[in-house]
């Protein structure tokens, strides 16, 4: 899985693999991306800061049950959790 962030034009993507896919829309500004099984690849989300109220929202990722701990060279964390 990626996470980025694209501050030029304010966009979040959640890639869940790489593959050919098919996007729908689901909102204004929010489009999924889906696989030829229909299984979902991706979600981008279009005006993320204003969206999550600001940019210190961008600066921490908790993934929990996964038992994973990084932190990346732009200082954005995964901390480990315990559901």
């Amino acid at each position: 899985m990626k996470i980025s962030y694209d501050a030029e034009v304010d966009a979040l993507s959640i890639t869940f693999r790489e593959t050919t896919v098919t996007t729908q829309h689901l909102a204004e500004g929010i489009a999924a991306d889906y696989d030829t099984e229909g299984k979902l690849a991706g979600i981008e989300i279009l005006d993320a800061v204003k969206r999550f109220g600001g940019q210190e929202t961008l600066r921490q990722v908790i993934i929990e049950g996964i038992g994973l701990s990084v932190i990346s060279e732009d200082m954005i964390s995964v901390k480990k959790t315990t559901a």
